[in-house]
């Protein structure tokens, strides 16, 4: 039994993203316990940025989770829109879920 028509092809591509969006993700081995769509709280910052970034970051520290990004490829981290023009990466221990 396969996929036969396109729209049985787009139900189970939306099947697959909601699962996908739904549980926690394992990227080779490594769980990440947050989800896209998630609000986030940035608590610190380990990388370099532009002085305009981290500026706004401070005034503002709370993003949502838009995707994920192997680092060095054994960690994850997580990409936080801040809805300000302002979207870049985080290790995972730099932000915090918030409610």
């Amino acid at each position: 039994m396969g996929c036969d028509s396109a729209s049985d092809r787009i139900a189970v591509a939306r099947i697959a993203d909601k699962l996908w969006n739904d549980s926690p993700k394992i990227i080779t081995g490594i769980t990440v316990a947050m989800k896209i769509g998630q609000k986030v709280k940035v608590l610190r910052l380990r990388q370099k940025m532009a002085a305009d970034v981290i500026e706004k970051i401070k005034q503002n520290p709370m993003g949502t989770v838009k995707d994920f990004k192997m680092t060095d490829g054994s960690g994850v981290g997580v990409v936080v829109d801040f809805g300000n023009g302002v979207s870049t990466w985080f290790f995972e221990d730099e932000v915090q879920v918030v409610q």
